[in-house]
């Protein structure tokens, strides 16, 4: 059966066939190949259950944030204001780049929106100041990775539903890997800079600067509003989803005035097509979740990780390899969907904090948008900017060392995870 279902995905998936479809596909030739008796009505059943979860009405409703953000000119508004304030240092629109990011991730939770929002914006700000195009591309691609590891953050939501870890723990866990993305990202930045002699603006002025938070303090709140919720109970994790999409319309049409009804109904139909698919591979990934425990392979893969070394740290670096590796040919969502109810118990037998494997692995994955051949990033960035794929490959690859650090750090420390969930909670 096994056989039946790694062939069949493989197969189905290098011929084009979208990531939903081959899972579909591949779990069908290997429920079809068992000699099992169950009822082919249990497919039905296993897929639908896999979408009956609270936490799992969050993942549209960021999506739907980020998407009616984007549109009301929010995403301007906060580089703006991150550019009035990193923009002194050499290489100014670069820093402002890393930083917007890193303010745009406590709002939408996704890669996608980041680097779609921001993508346009930052690219057409740094081609105006004179900046390399490769340069602006790459910084703004491995720049959006942090939006899935700062809170919000829909993968780690779909790491909760996975593995029962609390949401909240996860979002907190996130912030001091997502910081040191940022900060990681600005040093690389730097070192370009100087090299190339980037231009860099004037220190800002106390009016200049005071003004740039006026325009962009009420988009800036939303972070505060939604992380400060749910550290003091006051809502769940789906339900300040709910409260960023509330946000984000009133700032639309009664503050900035960009939203209108229809406008708003296109956002909400974009939304929809989006969740659609989303869903879709939710489904199907538990549909070949369920086909895989039921071949045992998952008790075979936990006791090779297992038989790897006593060593906590040990495992956690292979299967940190394991999981890059993946990264480049499989979807984020899938891979957390499928290895997540795998790797889990594993990390608990060696004492691991399910917290902290969860930032790392949400982390390994991340890179994953970053490396060819099926980083979703890469070809965002790639239309946006028009550049050849290679040429994006090229000049992105340097700045994953400086997040391949911010991993190792992560990975080896705990702490950094953990110190602030353990302090909150």
């Amino acid at each position: 059966m096994i056989y039946f279902l790694t062939i069949g995905f493989m197969a189905v998936l290098l011929i084009g066939i979208p990531v939903a479809f081959s899972l579909g596909i591949a779990g069908l030739l290997g429920f079809i190949s068992s000699s099992s008796s169950v009822a082919f009505s249990v497919i039905a059943q296993k897929m639908m259950t896999s979408l009956n979860n609270f936490i799992l009405l969050a993942v549209p409703l960021f999506i739907l944030a980020a998407k009616l953000m984007n549109t009301a000119g929010i995403t301007k508004k906060i580089f703006s204001f991150a550019d009035t304030c990193v923009g002194f240092m050499p290489g100014g629109l670069g820093h402002a780049n890393a930083f917007a990011s890193l303010i745009f991730a406590g709002m939408s939770g996704a890669a996608v929106a980041d680097v779609a929002g921001l993508g346009q914006i930052e690219l057409d700000a740094m081609a105006d100041a004179g900046y390399d195009k490769g340069f602006s591309v790459a910084i703004t691609a491995a720049s959006s990775t942090i939006g899935p590891i700062f809170p919000p953050s829909i993968p780690m939501l779909v790491f909760a539903l996975a593995s029962g870890v609390s949401v909240g723990r996860l979002f907190l866990g996130g912030i001091v890997p997502g910081v040191l993305m940022t900060v990681s990202l600005m040093v690389m930045v730097w070192i370009y800079a100087v090299k190339r002699k980037y231009p860099r603006k004037p220190f800002p002025t106390l009016k200049l600067f005071a003004q740039s938070l006026y325009n962009a303090l009420l988009p800036l709140l939303t972070p505060v509003i939604l992380l400060g919720g749910i550290w003091t109970g006051f809502f769940t994790p789906t339900e300040a989803a709910a409260v960023a999409v509330f946000y984000a319309i009133l700032i639309g049409t009664l503050v900035l005035k960009e939203l209108n009804l229809k406008i708003i109904v296109d956002i909400f139909i974009d939304t929809a097509k989006e969740t659609a698919i989303i869903g879709f591979i939710i489904t199907t990934a538990a549909f070949c979740g369920w086909i895989l425990m039921r071949t045992g392979i998952t008790i075979r893969i936990s006791q090779a990780f297992l038989s790897i070394s006593a060593n906590p740290l040990l495992v956690l670096y292979t299967i940190n390899i394991f999981l890059l590796i993946l990264g480049c040919f499989l979807d984020s969502t899938v891979s957390i969907l499928i290895l997540s109810p795998i790797l889990v118990p594993v990390i608990e037998q060696l004492g691991i904090d399910p917290v902290h494997f969860g930032v790392v692995m949400v982390l390994n994955l991340m890179l994953g948008l970053l490396t060819p051949p099926f980083g979703v990033v890469l070809f965002v960035i790639q239309h946006i900017s028009k550049l050849s794929f290679a040429k994006v490959v090229k000049e992105t690859m340097p700045f994953l060392v400086p997040l391949f650090i911010v991993l190792f750090l992560t990975t080896t420390f705990p702490g950094i995870v953990l110190w602030l969930p353990n302090l909150l909670y």
